[in-house]
């Protein structure tokens, strides 16, 4: 749920790649990235194997770990 009184509560999914491994990256307003990984049974996100719900899922609200932890800005990247 989106809590915008959560530092990096305010920012949105704007894209994904993928990472050389075929691992997908969501690519972040506040210029950070996210591993979101479907790796069964750690981690469990079978939607971002399918490019409709990758679609679906850009404009909506992420926390970002990165933002939230007052983290260093070498993760930015250019926007």
């Amino acid at each position: 749920m989106h809590d915008p009184t959560l530092p990096g509560s305010d920012t949105t999914i704007i894209g994904f790649r993928q990472d050389e491994d075929g691992h997908w990256i969501a690519e972040l307003s506040c210029g950070h990235t996210q591993h979101l990984r479907h790796q069964p049974p750690w981690q469990s996100r079978p939607w971002v194997l399918d490019a409709a719900t990758r679609q679906e899922k850009i404009g909506q609200s992420f926390r970002c770990g990165w933002c939230a932890q007052a983290a260093d800005n070498d993760n930015l990247v250019p926007r």
